[in-house]
């Protein structure tokens, strides 16, 4: 660390520089200074995938603060943005670009939001149709144990589908950028070759060979579905191949069940499901009553998450990455039973802080929201 990085960081100086701290006066003075705090210029948006009546997908290139330190494949970080004046709003998204070191410029690839309303502030939605380059945007340090081992094995199975493509193309990349000299199986679902991210660079790695069997399916076209028997035909043994999984509800199903409980399988979920507890559909009537005790606000509960209810009864708790990662939406429930929705675990503490993104009630619940 330098001198002046040295400085920057001292007790001395924060305490000059109280309540603010030092990073406030350096972003007045350079947007790019900073001292402790990450933030990141876009340097570069490409579209990825653009079907005309479907959201655009787009890779955001960022140059980070001297701050950044670095990333290892399959990390997320969370990015927030401020649209003319509003309040800082901030996702989660995962990294695409192969790991990166101290200061690295690096990337992220997002789906512009097709869920967000337009009347609404939406991070994706904003950088994939708006931002200019020159953006500033905030940023987390780099986070998650979604990653591959230091020693990488001999044979490594890759699942994705959809924009869960992003955090396996990341270990892709590095795994190239390391000549790894095993055998790489590398399988993604998409909607149609139209939706494919990546498309070009995946056909020419699977052109290149190099130990890299690259299988781009897409089920509507009659591609197989994934299944115990295709995965067998694929890689006989694949329940002890060590695999890394990330995509959407219904394929992280398909890809628990064809494990079946292997300690070989890693994964990491990229959309949540939206199955009621009680098995129900979504949508449909479910038991008791939600309390929004600080607002006032009683509610029939409709088996969605609890952030989602609290939404729709026109409130705006602070959220973040709402797939249970960053703990932005952490709420004291204080009565009520809920129900997990990535871990199936059901609680029934009172006065307990829960996510309240990945958590659905069972029972009439109340919350000091």
């Amino acid at each position: 660390m330098g001198l002046a990085q040295t400085l920057l960081r001292s007790r001395a100086l924060e305490a000059l520089t109280s309540p603010h701290g030092v990073d406030r006066y350096l972003e007045i003075a350079n947007p790019m200074w900073a001292a402790r705090e990450v933030r990141a210029r876009v340097v570069d948006v490409r579209r990825e995938v653009d079907v005309p009546g479907h959201p655009p997908v787009a890779t955001i290139t960022l140059q980070p603060t001297s701050t950044w330190r670095g990333h290892r494949a399959g990390q997320h970080v969370q990015l927030g943005v401020e649209v003319a004046g509003a309040r800082r709003t901030t996702r989660v998204f995962s990294i695409s670009s192969p790991d990166s070191r101290a200061g690295d410029r690096f990337t992220v690839t997002m789906r512009a939001n097709p869920d967000a309303p337009r009347d609404r502030q939406s991070v994706s939605r904003y950088l994939v149709e708006r931002a200019p380059v020159g953006t500033v945007v905030h940023l987390s340090q780099a986070q998650g144990e979604f990653v591959l081992p230091n020693r990488v094995p001999d044979h490594v199975v890759l699942i994705s589908g959809g924009s869960g493509i992003t955090p396996v193309m990341s270990m892709l990349r590095s795994l190239q950028r390391r000549t790894h000299r095993g055998r790489v199986t590398f399988l993604h679902y998409a909607q149609s070759p139209d939706h494919q991210i990546f498309a070009a660079e995946l056909d020419e790695v699977r052109r290149s060979g190099w130990g890299i069997d690259v299988h781009l399916l897409h089920p509507e076209l009659g591609d197989p579905a994934l299944s115990p028997a295709y995965l067998e035909r694929l890689v006989p043994g694949y329940r002890d191949v060590p695999t890394w999984a990330c995509g959407p509800a219904p394929l992280m199903s398909a890809v628990h069940a064809a494990y079946d409980g292997s300690e070989a399988l890693h994964v990491e979920y990229f959309k949540l499901g939206t199955a009621r507890p009680d098995g129900g559909a979504a949508g449909e009537p479910a038991d008791g009553t939600v309390s929004f005790a600080r607002s006032g606000v009683d509610v029939g509960n409709d088996g969605g998450t609890l952030l989602e209810q609290a939404e729709a009864a026109g409130l705006a708790p602070e959220s973040g990455c709402r797939m249970g990662i960053c703990l932005t939406c952490t709420t004291r429930k204080t009565e009520g039973t809920v129900r997990n929705v990535l871990t199936g675990e059901t609680s029934s503490q009172p006065d307990e802080d829960i996510r309240i993104c990945v958590s659905v009630p069972c029972t009439s619940t109340a919350l000091d929201l």
